[in-house]
């Protein structure tokens, strides 16, 4: 049995067909089918199922791929262990955030990673906190920036601040100029702006409003944080979102609320049984910094 072996069945697991799996292999398909065979003879086990329309593993299969597909893993961190270079003169980064956090906080960290290691690339990615843990146990991922919380096992988890959420309007919105801190309810009725239910942010505004015993008014819904800012800048409704992305803007205008929104501890998240790289070790010393 050979390494080739073990990937090329994960291949035609992954893709349920030997022409698909050949193809993204770059192989011929009958010397991937050849070479499967010679990994069943080496274990003496059927782990496919070809009799069907769509090629299924085997229940031996199944067993074998699950650990099969750990030991990869491991083995590609292994790789990426020997060509780590630990003056940070070259190397690669892979980072994911929740969505806030690249409107204000990710700019300025790579900003200040980059000039320090300028010989290390970097692969950026914005996705919900639950993949950002699943990548990051697949390791397919470096680290990740999302909040605390219920965090899946085997992830690691540092605190690095507190974020603080603002109801946020438009300098010329009614609101502005309005004593501080505002009671919650004078929203009531209020035409708000407000992130979809994919976003933490808005399960956050959600449980408050709903803890305040207000019924939102909300006028607007948006999966993204650059369009519920134009509609904001406009004047046409107000919205929530955490404190430094409106203290970059002086077209906006943060507005403390009574009783006050809640915090959020924002935490760097990594595998905890893993490789960290030099790089990674880096940037995660800038990201408590």
């Amino acid at each position: 049995m050979e390494l080739r072996h073990i990937r090329y069945l994960l291949a035609v697991a992954d893709h349920g067909n030997f022409t698909r799996a050949a193809a993204a292999l770059h192989i011929s398909q009958p010397t991937l089918s050849q070479q499967i065979k010679q990994l069943e003879r080496s274990l003496g086990v059927v782990l496919l199922d070809r009799s069907g329309r769509t090629v299924r593993l085997t229940d031996v299969g199944e067993a074998y791929t699950r650990h099969a597909r750990l030991a990869l893993r491991d083995l590609d961190a292994a790789e990426r262990a020997v060509h780590d270079v630990q003056d940070l003169s070259r190397g690669h980064l892979r980072i994911a955030m929740t969505p806030t956090f690249t409107t204000y906080l990710i700019g300025p960290l790579v900003h200040r990673f980059r000039a320090a290691h300028p010989g290390i690339t970097l692969t950026v990615a914005e996705m919900t906190q639950n993949r950002i843990e699943a990548e990051l146990m697949a390791d397919r991922l470096d680290l990740g920036i999302a909040f605390a919380g219920e965090h899946a096992t085997g992830i690691d988890h540092i605190a690095l601040f507190t974020e603080e959420l603002s109801l946020v309007v438009g300098s010329e919105h009614h609101l502005a100029t309005a004593p501080q801190p505002l009671p919650v309810e004078e929203l009531t009725g209020e035409p708000l702006g407000l992130l979809t239910g994919d976003f933490a942010t808005r399960l956050h505004i959600d449980r408050y409003f709903a803890e305040s015993g207000i019924t939102p008014y909300v006028a607007v819904e948006a999966n993204s944080i650059s369009a519920l800012l134009q509609f904001v800048r406009r004047g046409s409704t107000a919205t929530v979102l955490p404190d430094a992305i409106a203290r970059e803007r002086p077209d906006l205008q943060p507005i403390a609320l009574t009783p006050p929104l809640p915090t959020r501890t924002v935490e760097l998240l990594r595998r905890a049984a893993a490789y960290h790289s030099a790089a990674a070790r880096a940037f995660a010393a800038i990201a408590r910094d």
